[in-house]
């Protein structure tokens, strides 16, 4: 069963046809909210890395096994958080000092096997790229065409996608959607390649240690394993959430590029502590127009933005009512790309 488009994406459509703001307009309303506070970001990293670590340190010295793999679970959640530091370190709008946001961002990706030098190469892509070009790394919807296209197996994937990346490909997924990425836009950013080295010889380096240590405490390296199996599983659930909240069901082009990534990325409502938990990204419209905001500067720019498409009468950017809701009402949901026209709705 394919549903007609709603009156939203109908009135998407014709704003597409008739802009009425300018890319000027946009900027001029945040041109103020872009400078880095050092000590904002310092702080958010240096308590959720305490966090991680402090978690992490009591699931060792507990030999039980409830205890190790409970403190395991919530070092898990806390590690999800603190990954996405590197995501704010590779738009330089942690810290503000690139050298230390990278080398940062490095040291506690490479733990859990995350290339990050990979990924900020095609987050570049992503940021150009979300609702104009299909060849977007990071695209998480799949279009019309490539679903006919699939096999049986491939098509019920798709209609399954929530589920299955939440729960079953998890990080790994992440991970191997990211290398698999790199590899095919080497071409087209010659950097990949160095960046796939480095993270692969760094990856390496990290883990050889680690097993090392492992080894000289006299640990069992299964131990470790499903330690990391499980850090590694409750990363993926947080993170694939993350990226299939942010885009699914928007891609669409509206007007210039700015226009474009306020309207195929979501925002959503939350409390001011978990905003800071995820830095600031469940503003992403916000997040993807101006990435050169920092995580504490996005409601504010949020409010002014809206403002400016209210007065041009343009529609409302995506709100959903809190993260449970948007899962619970698009998870089940098979929303189609289409080549032209409409969102294509499955049930």
């Amino acid at each position: 069963m394919v549903s007609l488009p709603n009156q939203k994406h109908i009135t998407m459509t014709e704003a597409c046809l008739r802009p009425t703001v300018s890319n000027k307009a946009l900027q001029a309303a945040v041109t103020d909210l872009q400078a880095v506070n050092f000590w904002v970001g310092c702080l958010r990293f240096g308590v959720l890395g305490v966090a991680v670590i402090g978690c992490i340190t009591l699931a060792w010295t507990h030999a039980a096994g409830l205890s190790f793999w409970g403190w395991t679970v919530v070092a898990g959640v806390f590690y999800a958080f603190w990954l996405i530091c590197t995501h704010d370190a590779i738009h330089h709008t942690l810290l503000g000092w690139p050298v230390v946001e990278e080398t940062l961002a490095r040291i506690i990706s490479w733990p859990m096997l995350w290339p990050v030098g990979v990924y900020a190469e095609l987050h570049r892509l992503h940021h150009g790229w979300n609702g104009l070009d299909l060849r977007d790394p990071e695209r998480i919807q799949w279009t019309t065409q490539e679903y006919q296209d699939a096999s049986p197996f491939v098509q019920w994937y798709m209609r399954h996608q929530w589920l299955i990346d939440i729960l079953i490909l998890g990080g790994l997924g992440i991970i191997l959607k990211t290398l698999m990425g790199g590899r095919r836009c080497q071409d087209l950013l010659p950097r990949l390649r160095f960046q796939l080295f480095a993270d692969f010889l760094g990856i390496g380096i990290v883990q050889a240690c680690l097993i090392a240590v492992v080894i000289l405490s006299h640990t069992s390296i299964w131990r470790y394993l499903l330690f990391w199996l499980c850090l590694e599983r409750v990363v993926g659930v947080i993170a694939q959430t993350r990226a299939h909240l942010e885009h699914y069901g928007l891609w669409q082009q509206v007007g210039g590029h700015q226009l474009t990534q306020l309207y195929s990325s979501r925002n959503l409502q939350t409390s001011h502590w978990f905003s800071w938990l995820v830095g600031g990204l469940n503003y992403h419209a916000v997040h993807h127009a101006f990435p050169s905001i920092p995580f504490n500067q996005l409601p504010q720019a949020y409010d002014r933005l809206q403002t400016v498409l209210d007065d041009h009468g343009m529609p409302a950017m995506e709100l959903e009512q809190g993260y449970t809701q948007a899962v619970r009402r698009l998870m089940n949901r098979f929303i189609l790309i289409p080549m032209a026209g409409g969102l294509s709705t499955k049930h």
